[in-house]
């Protein structure tokens, strides 16, 4: 049924209101892209950290490990990934971990690499301040804004990928609501039903701009120039 009063998206395949079900697809969408998320910053960062503070071949294996990785299409490794798996949620957030890691690693390593000869950070070394203590307590709480700000940048493209693979039918089967499975069911009825792709459509070009401008915020509210500070 085409959108009306009753139902502002209009009805799918079975007659059921398309924007409950995008709202409980939300759900679904944002855990998978969140999760992933997460275990991104749980294996990115601490590799990132490590590399980035000691100068040894390990470190250097990791860091090339990640260059590796970032130099294969993500998608197509997690495509590769989550179809061995078998189409669950648990398949998406694997596949999509196992891809995405490498951005955060290569962040911290950077960031950690510049703060490592900074003053405080050898005036710690000189009052014999452990490796450890160093990294988790005088450069970690540095890095944090960065993070932050990848992290945001990191959750819309991580909704593009999960809906991409949910449309290819990778991700939660039914009857579980998902963005990216009602697009996907949305093809056997074009042209006609104009409405059925759009409104799921919208619903990820709208959150995956916010997260994108709310990143771009947060970037330039944790630039220098915006407390007053400027490098010329």
């Amino acid at each position: 049924m085409e959108p009306s009063y009753s139902a502002p998206f209009g009805t799918d395949r079975m007659g059921m209101d398309l924007f409950m079900s995008i709202i409980w697809g939300a759900r679904s969408t944002l855990l998978m892209a969140l999760s992933t998320v997460g275990f991104c910053i749980l294996i990115g960062v601490p590799i990132g950290l490590v590399a980035g503070y000691y100068r040894n071949w390990i470190c250097d294996a990791l860091m090339r490990l990640s260059d590796i990785a970032m130099a294969v299409p993500e998608i197509m490794v997690a495509i590769a990934i989550a179809q061995t798996l078998g189409p669950s949620a648990g398949s998406v957030i694997f596949a999509l971990s196992i891809t995405y890691w490498p951005f955060w690693a290569r962040l911290v390593y950077a960031e950690t690499r510049s703060m490592r000869n900074e003053v405080f950070i050898e005036s710690a070394q000189a009052l014999g301040a452990s490796p450890w203590r160093i990294m988790i307590l005088h450069i970690l709480p540095g890095l944090i804004p960065s993070i932050i700000v990848r992290t945001s940048v990191g959750i819309g493209a991580t909704i593009l990928s999960t809906v991409t693979l949910s449309c290819l039918g990778l991700g939660p089967p039914p009857p579980t609501p998902e963005w990216g499975r009602i697009i996907s069911e949305s093809r056997d009825y074009l042209p006609d039903a104009w409405w059925y792709p759009l409104a799921p459509g919208l619903a990820v070009f709208v959150t995956v701009l916010s997260f994108y401008l709310f990143g771009d915020g947060l970037r330039r509210a944790f630039s220098p120039r915006s407390y007053g500070f400027d490098s010329r």
